[in-house]
């Protein structure tokens, strides 16, 4: 029973409140939708959308993206509920700490953590590829070796590390100064997206979009290896592109585009009025980028035959091939600056997870300890920027995707099934957001999510696993032992209600509720 012990809502806030672990309160609901807006649009639009419109789906690749608008949109409203009642860092980590126990609590953190540092890497590398060409053509050519490769540790890729390094010092500065930077990027990125909608609309041909939903074809040589989808193998069901399957594959694909705007629950504590701020940056964050991802969609497979698509640099050789080779290099020097703002989120991101994993003693707690200055996890930062440097600087370009595809959708699967959970739970806590339609659509969100997993090939599946494996290892060798809920377990004789003990100095601990003598933990 000491896997399933909760950590209750009064301890999770309690612990937010100690000074020591206190986080400064700077955001409001703007700074919330620029930060999601930011990570939001980042490799995605402008790496997948080319490449799963070539490989995938066809002109049909706008339905994809509508239906991974459509799994986020459903576990948006479950975050928004959770985080409003619960407004603590930790996201779905600190929400399934809650309901349904420390052990999944554990895995929910341990799949965040594999989301936010993948993906951090991940875009880097997209955003070093982008900044060895476009300054490439100033003269200013890094060596072979120095950048991205396809081999691991063959390179090192020079730029990411850098990137990463320099945000890590920005983002150990502070928060409120990380997002200054930030929204004037974000600015940059924004004006870049709808730059290529505007200018190509002109250029759309109508013909380009039939077949709208291609004809299914089979993939010769895929049958018998480990880039086929779980769902066919389970089924049975030969393996194809393009058809119905096509826009589902498609659509499991381009959810790696919607990624982070669950980071903007990570901020819950550094938020002024998250119970009303952070439905509305969560969830007009993704409203927003949901429309330019569609509308960016159609003007690519407008402008471009689906089977001539350039998978690698869709936007820039569309206009290329339009014969306007500067507005490639105005899209270019937009992902520049704009992959730059989603590498800062989603580190940010991982950091506060960390942060709040370690604060529980799941991890050591001397990283999870604020500057008092800075008002961040300073020692945290280091280490999760450290982390995703190296990541980022040596792991082969294009090789770890859709692992973050499949730790992003497990968490949401988790945060959907623990909306009902807590509303049964914990019926007295103030909820100023609600899911409508509850349980229906926290259901019917935890099943989509379980079904775009299962989309994705056995390859990552099984790296998953290695992944899980791995943090059991982790759990059960250091957590467990160190959980302060645990530990609390112990001193009141097994009875884990997550409300720490400290009766252990009857002097501080006599008169005080069971709230309050939480919060005077710290002196203890």
């Amino acid at each position: 029973m000491s896997l399933l012990r909760t950590k209750s809502i009064e301890a999770s806030i309690a612990d937010s409140e100690a000074s020591e672990f206190q986080l400064k309160k700077n955001l409001s609901a703007l700074d919330l939708t620029v930060f999601g807006i930011g990570v939001i649009i980042g490799a995605g639009i402008f790496t997948v959308t080319g490449s799963a419109a070539a490989t995938m789906a066809g002109p049909a690749i706008v339905l994809s993206f509508l239906l991974g608008a459509v799994c986020c949109g459903l576990a948006a409203l479950c975050y928004a509920e959770l985080s409003s009642t619960v407004p603590v860092s930790g996201s779905a980590y600190t929400f399934s700490y809650a309901t349904m126990g420390e052990l999944i609590a554990w895995i929910v953190g341990w799949d965040l953590l594999l989301e936010l540092i993948l993906a951090a890497g991940v875009v880097a590398q997209g955003w070093s590829a982008y900044f060895n060409i476009l300054f490439g053509e100033w003269g200013l050519k890094l060596p072979e070796k120095l950048q991205g490769g396809t081999g691991w540790f063959d390179h090192f890729d020079l730029a990411a590390f850098g990137l990463v390094a320099a945000l890590t010092c920005l983002i150990a500065v502070g928060i409120k100064e990380s997002l200054r930077i930030n929204f004037a990027l974000v600015a940059v990125k924004v004006f870049i997206v709808l730059f290529i909608i505007v200018m190509g609309i002109q250029y759309i041909d109508s013909k380009n979009y039939t077949p709208f939903i291609p004809p299914a074809q089979p993939l010769e040589g895929e049958s018998q290896t480990m880039h086929r989808p779980l769902w066919e193998i389970l089924t049975g069901m030969e393996p194809q592109a393009f058809g119905v399957m096509g826009v589902i594959s498609g659509a499991a694909l381009v959810f790696f585009a919607y990624i982070g705007f669950d980071v903007v629950a990570t901020t819950a504590e550094e938020t002024r009025n998250p119970k009303r701020d952070l439905p509305i940056g969560i969830i007009g964050s993704l409203v927003v980028c949901t429309i330019l991802y569609v509308s960016v969609c159609l003007v690519i497979t407008g402008m471009v035959k689906y089977d001539k698509i350039d998978p690698k640099g869709a936007l820039a050789a569309a206009f290329r091939d339009a014969g306007h080779p500067g507005y490639a290099q105005i899209i270019s020097a937009g992902a520049v600056a704009g992959l730059a703002t989603v590498v800062m989120t989603l580190m940010i991101g991982a950091t506060r997870v960390m942060y709040a994993m370690s604060r529980d003693g799941l991890l050591p707690r001397g990283m999870a300890k604020t500057n008092p200055k800075t008002g961040t996890p300073v020692p945290m930062t280091l280490v999760m920027g450290f982390l995703i440097a190296v990541a980022a600087a040596t792991i082969p370009i294009g090789e770890f995707e859709e692992m973050v595809n499949i730790g992003t959708l497990s968490a949401f699967f988790l945060v959907s099934l623990a909306v009902p959970i807590m509303r049964k739970a914990r019926p007295d806590l103030e909820r100023p957001f609600k899911v409508p339609g509850s349980p229906v659509l926290p259901w019917l969100s935890a099943a989509i999510c379980l079904y775009l997993m299962l989309n994705l090939p056995v390859e990552t599946w099984l790296r998953f696993a290695v992944w899980l494996l791995i943090g059991f290892i982790i759990y059960f060798a250091y957590g467990q032992r160190h959980s302060r809920v645990g530990r609390n377990s112990q001193l009141q004789g097994g009875v884990g209600d997550g409300v720490y003990a400290t009766d252990l100095d009857s002097s501080v601990g006599e008169g005080f509720t069971k709230d309050e003598r939480y919060s005077s933990d710290e002196r203890h």
